[in-house]
């Protein structure tokens, strides 16, 4: 398989409200997380940071512009790879431990993580084998209803928990922009990795449901609007309750 060099590893897209897409394009989408970088009037908002094979604040100079606050939707390897290299990080107290001492495990990366997730492979020494997710302690745990101030820009932490137990959104009711990490996103749902739990996950949906959004940012796959955030829910409760 073909390797990347290291400057055409990450790419980004500028979106409204003040919303930066970075993505790792050579990671297959199944397995390519959305990263999320927010501009805030005090510091920067950082949703998620991708899988940490090669350094985000190396090669991509926004994360590293202004005072950025790395929060991680849940503890899966391809959203927190990156998550040692900001000195704010924040998780919800469900996954400290996660972040804490990550193991291929407890993050996924077994049995995920193989050469066959990459349509190029990463450069420098990079093995799928040897691949493992830094510890990164969180400097300041989450839960439901806490806010992330940015100074003019507030998102609430909405606990979500079904895909795993510490999954949470971030909210900023004044604009309407939900990020939503692995709970809903564009694509098929994951609900039987090994600390997910279906029940649960149901109830989250029937309890965000209504939630007023009006442009969503995936954990992974393309954003969408509020009718199609709620269209994906009901989809996935039906599917639940049909059995």
């Amino acid at each position: 398989m073909d390797i990347a060099t290291a400057h055409e590893w990450y790419t980004t897209r500028a979106l409204d409200d003040g919303v930066t897409y970075i993505g790792e394009p050579f990671i297959k989408a199944f397995y390519r997380c959305n990263i999320w970088h927010v501009r805030g009037r005090d510091r920067d908002l950082l949703v998620d940071s991708g899988m940490g094979v090669l350094s985000l604040r190396e090669y991509v100079p926004l994360v590293t512009e202004r005072p950025c606050i790395a929060v991680a939707s849940h503890t899966h390897f391809d959203h927190i790879g990156s998550h040692h290299e900001f000195d704010e990080r924040c998780v919800h107290r469900a996954e400290a431990d996660i972040m804490a001492a990550p193991t291929r495990a407890s993050t996924l990366a077994d049995p995920y993580v193989t050469d066959d997730i990459f349509t190029r492979l990463p450069p420098g020494s990079y093995t799928s084998s040897e691949y493992a997710v830094n510890r990164a302690p969180a400097t300041r745990l989450l839960a439901d209803g806490d806010t992330i101030e940015l100074g003019n820009r507030h998102f609430e932490v909405i606990h979500t928990p079904g895909h795993s137990p510490g999954g949470i959104m971030l909210f900023e009711r004044a604009s309407g922009v939900l990020f939503s990490g692995d709970t809903v996103y564009d694509g098929p749902l994951i609900d039987d990795a090994y600390h997910s739990d279906v029940a649960v996950y149901v109830a989250t949906m029937e309890h965000i449901l209504e939630l007023p959004v009006r442009v969503v940012h995936g954990g992974h796959f393309p954003s969408f609007d509020g009718a199609r955030y709620r269209a994906l829910i009901r989809r996935y409760l039906d599917e639940k309750a049909a059995g």
